[in-house]
């Protein structure tokens, strides 16, 4: 019998960053139970009644922001809602990648159909279709101050439900007036306050933190890995990485960076060949690597944590409570997201920073034993040199990314939003320095290869020695300068497409070794 695939309920099943990226990517199936559709029914009915009653309920029969207090007719609500999605879709800049407009859907899609929005069925099923036909609306990534929501990116995710806007579907970007008449489909009518709840939220800064957990989680596993192979070119010490060091001052993230590198070390007859050496203590950049890699652990986590209660939140305003309570609030601040996209914004930074001091200690030879530039025959050659210049501007560029969006505020909307979050900035700043480190990390792997291969003929530890393997299958060592960048891009592929730790995983299977440390659940999950 076939194994059944995994099916997650929209609005009732506990939403994460993977359950996110799973669904984004088609190997989750999303689906509204008929106890989510019975709920968005009776929020949708509750609107009905308000707009039937007349009392003044912001967003449902009166403007929006500094409108606030402009009555609107029942027989005008619809066109509200519809003017609502014209006039905020003022994105500019380029688009948001494909994947991130459409882990916006599936986290708006989540967060309606928790039945506190008052969105129609419909309209649900609608976005579900998008989701399911990978119908993907074209976003701008700029244009959101990060309150009330991310106005203006959902205000264009959302185009296409009225026919406006365009779509990515298959394989091409398309007018959504040609995608609804290739599929059969009409326009949606919005009914009252769905334009409201379908463009507040904080879906884009959500869809980045998404990214961004994963692409950080990538980086700084790797990070250890390609730190421990920079220790072993550069026959530093395992001391520093000690358990009873680190049981006085028992920080969860050191602890784990420091017990992975053990393991990591492990049987290594490179250690084993200097450990009576002279050298009192190693610089920073190797002995603190449990200290920094761990701080930045701790970061990812932190966000991991908020975004976890962000995916799981109704984000919209007003907020249908019950038949007798609407509320309209502040859900719709991004500040809890924006405020740790920042902190884990410069954690990045600092995986990179110290990654190329490590580069740089490399090429220095001197007391490492390890020829200048890790090339033999310098002078006609110039070996890693330029590598390393590549790796200081990245990282260079990182710290003037690493201002916090969220310290800063213009108030919009006639004073009526008077404190924003910034988040989305916070957001895209994030995704862009973990792309830079991603290129750091790749030089420094490169390094660390290359610098591992003056060890020969002793050997490391069962996993660093097939990490050596899987980069010598890519980039071959070097005996004199070529097109540095060709090796670059090759080892930026490894380290993106997560090779590394895959390679890792499957030796931990075969060898009966493991990488796995206690606090596993804290840091390798999400």
């Amino acid at each position: 019998m076939a194994e059944q695939q995994a099916v997650f309920a929209y609005g009732e099943s506990h939403l994460t960053a993977g359950k996110a990226l799973a669904l984004a990517r088609g190997s989750l199936a999303g689906t509204l139970s008929p106890d989510t559709r019975e709920r968005v029914r009776a929020s949708q009915q509750i609107v009905e009644r308000i707009v039937a009653g007349g009392v003044p309920v912001y967003g449902i029969n009166t403007g929006f922001g500094p409108l606030c207090t402009t009555r609107i007719s029942a027989s005008e609500t619809s066109r509200l809602q519809v003017n609502i999605l014209k006039s905020h879709s003022v994105g500019v800049g380029t688009p948001v990648d494909p994947e991130i407009a459409r882990l916006m859907l599936i986290l708006k899609l989540h967060a309606l159909a928790r039945g506190h929005s008052g969105i129609r069925e419909a309209t649900l099923d609608r976005m579900l279709w998008h989701v399911q036909h990978d119908a993907i609306p074209h976003v701008p990534s700029q244009g959101s101050v990060g309150a009330s929501g991310d106005l203006a990116p959902l205000a264009h995710l959302f185009l296409p439900l009225i026919g406006l806007g365009q779509v990515y579907y298959q394989g091409a970007l398309i007018p959504a007036s040609e995608l609804l008449h290739t599929n059969g489909l009409n326009p949606l009518e919005l009914g009252p306050k769905e334009g409201l709840a379908l463009i507040n939220g904080t879906q884009f800064i959500a869809a980045h933190a998404v990214k961004v957990i994963e692409k950080m989680h990538g980086c700084l596993s790797q990070a250890d890995i390609v730190g421990a192979m920079m220790i072993e070119g550069l026959q530093g010490s395992v001391k520093p990485f000690h358990e009873a060091l680190h049981a006085l001052r028992p920080y969860k993230g050191n602890s784990h960076v420091a017990e992975r590198v053990r393991r990591l070390l492990k049987g290594s007859e490179i250690l084993e060949d200097h450990i009576d050496c002279e050298r009192v203590q190693d610089p920073y950049s190797l002995r603190c690597i449990p200290q920094v890699h761990g701080a930045s652990r701790t970061a990812w986590q932190h966000l991991k944590e908020l975004l976890e209660i962000e995916l799981n939140a109704v984000t919209d305003n007003p907020v249908i409570i019950d038949e007798a309570l609407s509320i309209s609030g502040g859900n719709f601040h991004g500040q809890p997201l924006a405020m740790a996209l920042d902190y884990a914004c410069l954690a990045a930074s600092e995986i990179g920073n110290i990654s190329d001091r490590r580069i740089y200690l490399a090429l220095e030879g001197n007391s490492t034993g390890l020829p200048k530039l890790l090339m033999k025959d310098t002078g006609l050659n110039s070996g890693y040199m330029m590598l390393q210049y590549t790796s200081a501007a990245l990282a260079s560029e990182n710290k003037s990314l690493c201002f916090p969006a969220s310290a800063d505020s213009i108030p919009t909307s006639m004073g009526q939003e008077d404190h924003v979050s910034m988040g989305s900035i916070s957001g895209r700043k994030a995704l862009q320095v973990i792309e830079n480190v991603e290129k750091i990390l790749s030089i420094e792997l490169l390094t660390a290869a290359q610098a591992f291969e003056f060890r020969k003929p002793l050997k490391s530890g069962w996993f660093l020695e097939k990490a050596h393997e899987l980069v010598r299958s890519r980039v071959t060592f070097a005996v004199e300068d070529r097109v540095f960048a060709d090796d670059i891009q090759a080892g930026l592929e490894l380290i993106r497409s997560g090779a590394l730790i895959r390679l890792l995983d499957s030796v931990s299977k075969r060898k009966a070794l493991s990488l796995k440390t206690p606090h596993d659940a804290l840091f390798e999950n999400f």
